[in-house]
């Protein structure tokens, strides 16, 4: 599936909701079904610098797309992080660096986030974009 794909898909999904207090409860739901990260990757490099709360992110290229997994220690994040790796997840690091996140705009949530958690939104999507880079270049030597 696309990358628009999953983003529409995800706009749709958040348009069902009538107020932002069941957003966040979705928002949690998907945080619990996020495929966690191997706790040997769970280490300092893979924390991400920006968040409020730890999040670590791991990725691997399988098939020339990248699978990423990833955890944190807040609800609300681990939420945040699942969506952002519904859509990166299993893509080609060409693809992801290729998107855009307008869809975040679309469904409001950083306007419903604090500042130091929206500080940390854009700090996850810089990472998977620093990992997409780093295996788009290895890819090409």
């Amino acid at each position: 599936m696309t990358i628009e794909t999953i983003q529409e898909e995800i706009i749709d999904e958040f348009s069902m909701f009538d107020d932002w207090m069941q957003r966040y409860e979705y928002m949690i739901d998907l945080g619990k079904s996020l495929p966690i990260i191997n706790d040997a990757h769970k280490t300092e490099d893979r924390l991400i610098k920006g968040c409020q709360s730890k999040v670590w992110l791991n990725a691997e290229l399988e098939n020339d797309k990248l699978i990423f997994t990833a955890d944190s220690d807040a609800i609300i994040t681990k939420g945040i992080i699942a969506i952002l790796l519904r859509v990166f997840s299993n893509q080609t690091p060409k693809e992801i660096l290729a998107a855009n996140t307008n869809f975040i705009d679309e469904i409001g949530l950083k306007d419903h986030l604090s500042p130091t958690r929206a500080n940390g939104l854009v700090s996850m999507i810089k990472q998977l974009k620093i990992y997409a880079l780093a295996y788009e270049t290895k890819l090409k030597n």
